[in-house]
């Protein structure tokens, strides 16, 4: 059910969120009029489960989609963890990892887009169509996000503002504040792989824009 413009009527996209329990792209989208479901197999955090498919993604990759926007886990395929991928390798938790991401890659849709920090799927797979950070979208904080796409356009800056404070460890390592968590706060990687909202909202604006102007749809 694509979005078509008559007389002021708007028909919604159908997109598929996969891997998202935030629901931050899932809400700017529904809140542009577009029917998106955000899919995990965790519970949603976002508030809306009516909006929430939790179950494996996989199956449902097969339906009629007008866009897919992917955020598959990046902890066995970020260049970050790259002290582990020995492990990670020998108990084929990379090697399953890396499937994953491919089958999302090759899902029967026209118009694709996988979210992943800089990691081995630039070698593994290609390089990235595109490289972004939340202070191009009005989010004072870094935070380096490849983009892999397919049928969509690199997103375009909307607010280019500071690039955030940062932290100094021990030592001597700089990354950004609010990188900074402590190993004991709870929840430490669902705080860090979540969407930061400006960005969420060029996605929804610019690529449901695109599509719902499509005339091949």
């Amino acid at each position: 059910m694509n979005t078509l413009v008559f007389a002021g009527s708007v028909v919604p996209l159908r997109v598929l969120v996969a891997c998202e329990e935030t629901q931050a792209v899932t809400k700017a989208l529904r809140r542009r009029g577009h029917e998106a479901f955000s899919c995990d197999v965790l519970e949603c955090s976002g508030g809306h489960p009516e909006w929430h498919l939790k179950q494996d993604v996989l199956p449902l990759l097969e339906e009629d989609w007008d866009m897919i926007l992917a955020f598959p886990p990046c902890t066995d395929l970020a260049a970050s963890g790259a002290r582990w991928f020995a492990e990670k390798r020998k108990s084929g938790a990379q090697q399953r990892s890396i499937e994953f991401f491919m089958a999302l890659a090759e899902a029967p849709c026209e118009r694709i887009a996988i979210e992943n920090p800089v990691g081995i799927m630039s070698t593994r797979w290609r390089k990235p169509d595109q490289i972004v950070q939340p202070w191009w979208f009005g989010d004072e904080a870094t935070k380096t996000t490849c983009l892999w796409l397919k049928g969509l356009p690199k997103l375009k800056p909307t607010k280019v503002v500071g690039r955030g404070e940062r932290h100094v460890t021990k030592s001597g390592r700089s990354l950004p504040a609010w990188y900074n968590i402590p190993p004991t706060v709870k929840d430490r990687a669902k705080i860090r792989s979540q969407t930061f909202p400006g960005f969420a909202e060029a996605m929804a604006d610019q690529w449901a824009d695109v599509v719902s102007r499509d005339p091949g749809r």
